[in-house]
């Protein structure tokens, strides 16, 4: 139907569909004609009779339009008119909130409901974030796909489905309005209610099983130093905390074995656990009934695997992860994420040497059944990477193989030590680079990995990928990045350096092994370093590895000036503990000068170590920039765990040693970044 202007006068005719039934009816009239024409040819008298009965039908027709049409229409737009007013009474009381707002997100309109959600007037065209904080015309749609978002208001969740609708036509049929844009158009916004199945989802995620595996660490030299009259009640007593902790969280604990349980609850009791960052195994800590080693434990979780089985399977790859680490903590691994928690105490010493009788044994049988072995450290090689090297090196010769260290650009730290071992041992073809490394590694050759257990570490990650058989010995923790397949694995936090677990498995690798006094000073020399001169994570086994090394013709002078410095590095060293600044009241941070330094990362590694002879410093951290990298050095006596600072930033280490590499910033950037983790730690118990 279509309304004309025919000067002051207002017409009104059929369109559409309507229109289409009055063309039928010219068509039965035309259908008639034909006939009357008929049947005049057929007989005169019955033509007549047919053509005033089809003039009969023609003027009724006509007067049925010209009697009805104005009637017809004027129905037609009250029933217009009242179901206009109808549609915009539905939309008005329409059960689920709705409004409809500009582009910039100004509020042009909304219906009852939305405006008994928001208490806000007809009146009320401000914009739309100023009622939903959540919810900006940045996410308005740019198509005509339609945008969706989850928000809450007010203790209600919604879905807020956004859909643009365009205005071109409609603008371009009005009379007087005139664009500024080439598009106009409004967005309409649906408000769907999902907060009783925002609650379902909840609860379900709440309610999925998690598995977990809980080991005793030391178990056995906790009961051996306890009377054998109170060793039943020692273990009654650290089992009644565990299964009170494990049932106070609504879980279910199995005893599988004397130091091994089997935990079953739901994500929630996790999370509870997470929130206070697993405080058993502190609590396991305080029993005490005479005995000499406080017990700890290890807690291996696996989450959101895809069912059952496969959960188990990460709670035991998470254990393993807990105890390659140095045990006293928690490890919880979600699919291809692991969380930490705890690990704040050392690990206690090993006495016994069998694990490392085992791994030398294994070591010279690979070894013997080989062609060459291809030993490396970490990158920047320091002295106790580069003394590991060594031995393992005179353990490869011991039985008859070639041998080589991969190094990379050679530095002021291990170059005095090169200088030693090369005078004392000729052999051209110790050293090699990166390209040679390569050439030389195939599947007949050892790669033995030393000091550090992460690929991308390594001083050349390329020569693990051309090889299956890889060995790693490293005393740093392990963290989530770590050497796949390799067919011999020696990782023990509780050593104190590489040096010290390399000497250990010379001693059980030949009953004749010999080394040459210039290979003893280098492994000395890394045991030196790390222990900061028998201070800092000094065991038994150390002073024994240490023996050993003078037993074969260790220097402790020609050692001792090797670690002498130049005049310029030890100004830098004395620079950054000047400008040291204390944080929290017990940490100490400074920034070690680079320029004019050929190390700068190892003299803020010493300027570390002398900031924590400041009483009242638990851990210190040195900041030195080199090659666009600011390298952090941290280090601690025993109160705070340096290494789990250093996680949070990217890194890793030990205990009381470790280190972290940041990019992309600069120093009062990094300085800012550690302040954060710090704080962040503290206020999270972490620390």
């Amino acid at each position: 139907m279509k309304q004309h202007k025919k000067g002051d006068k207002a017409q009104i005719k059929y369109s559409g569909n309507l229109m289409h039934h009055w063309y039928w009816c010219v068509l039965i009239i035309l259908l008639l004609l034909i006939l009357t024409a008929a049947v005049l040819y057929v007989d005169t008298l019955a033509g007549c009779i047919v053509g005033a009965f089809t003039a009969v039908v023609f003027l009724s027709v006509l007067l049925l339009d010209l009697y009805y049409k104005p009637r017809v229409l004027i129905e037609l737009l009250d029933f217009a008119h009242k179901f206009s007013g109808v549609e915009r009474a539905m939309l008005k009381s329409f059960i689920i909130p709705y409004g409809i707002a500009q582009a910039d997100g100004k509020l042009l309109w909304m219906n009852d409901m939305m405006r008994s959600i928001t208490g806000k007037s007809e009146n009320y065209h401000k914009n739309i974030s100023s009622v939903f904080p959540q919810i900006n015309a940045s996410q308005f749609p740019l198509g005509a796909e339609e945008r969706s978002t989850e928000i809450e208001y007010e203790g209600k969740y919604y879905r807020v489905n956004m859909k643009k609708i365009p205005l071109d036509d409609m603008l371009d049929e009005l009379e007087g309005v005139e664009r500024f844009s080439d598009e106009c158009y409004v967005i309409a916004l649906y408000f769907f209610d999902i907060t009783e199945l925002k609650q379902y989802k909840i609860q379900n995620y709440e309610q999925k099983p998690v598995v977990g595996l809980l080991y005793m660490d030391n178990y056995d030299e906790v009961m051996d130093s306890v009377e054998d009259v109170r060793r039943s009640m020692l273990e009654a007593l650290v089992d009644r905390k565990i299964t009170k902790y494990i049932s106070s969280m609504g879980g279910l604990i199995k005893k599988m074995e004397k130091d091994k349980y089997l935990l079953v609850m739901n994500r929630k009791a996790l999370e509870t656990m997470e929130v206070d960052r697993f405080s058993v195994l502190e609590d396991v800590k305080t029993v005490n009934i005479g005995n000499g080693i406080n017990m700890t434990i290890s807690i291996g979780i696996g989450t959101n695997s895809g069912d059952h089985a496969r959960d188990y399977e990460a709670a035991r790859v998470a254990i393993e992860m807990a105890l390659a680490r140095g045990g006293d903590q928690a490890v919880v691994k979600e699919q291809e994420k692991m969380a930490f928690f705890g690990g704040k105490t050392q690990r206690a010493e090993r006495n016994t040497r069998v694990r490392a009788r085992v791994k030398a044994q294994a070591l010279r049988e690979l070894i013997s059944t080989r062609e060459r072995v291809v030993v490396m450290g970490h990158k920047m090689t320091d002295v106790d990477s580069f003394g590991a090297c060594v031995g393992i090196c005179r353990a490869a010769k011991q039985a008859g193989k070639a041998a080589h260290i991969v190094l990379g650009e050679v530095n002021s730290g291990i170059r005095p030590w090169i200088s030693i071992l090369e005078a004392d041992i000729h052999d051209e073809t110790l050293f090699v680079n990166h390209e040679q490394a390569i050439e030389m590694t195939n599947q007949n050759t050892v790669v033995v990995v030393v000091d550090t257990n992460k690929p991308s570490m390594t001083e050349c990650e390329e020569l693990l990928y051309l090889t299956k058989t890889i060995v790693v010995f490293d005393h740093h923790r392990q963290g989530t990045e770590k050497i796949e397949n390799a067919a011999l694995s020696y990782i023990e936090p509780s050593a104190s350096s590489a040096c010290e677990m390399v000497s250990e498995i010379l001693q059980y690798y030949d009953d004749g092994i010999r080394l040459k006094p210039g290979e003893a000073n280098c492994i000395y020399a890394g045991i030196i370093v790390d222990t900061n001169n028998f201070v800092a994570k000094t065991g038994m086994r150390t002073f024994e590895a240490a023996a050993f090394l003078r037993r074969n013709g260790a220097d402790m002078t020609k050692v001792r000036k090797a670690f002498r410095n130049d005049m310029e590095t030890y100004k830098a060293r004395a620079e950054a503990v000047r400008h040291a600044e204390t944080f929290m009241d017990c940490y100490a941070i400074s920034i070690c000068p680079s320029e004019g330094l050929e190390n700068p990362t190892v003299v803020g590694a010493q300027a570390a170590n002398e900031l924590l002879n400041i009483i009242g410093v638990k851990a210190s951290f040195v900041l030195t920039e080199y090659n666009n990298v600011i390298y952090v050095s941290a280090r601690a006596i025993d109160e705070v765990n340096v290494q789990i600072i250093m996680e949070r930033l990217g890194g890793g280490g030990h205990i009381n040693i470790a280190g972290a590499q940041l990019t992309g910033m600069d120093l009062d950037d990094a300085r800012i970044r550690l302040k954060e983790v710090l704080t962040q730690m503290t206020k999270e118990g972490a620390i």
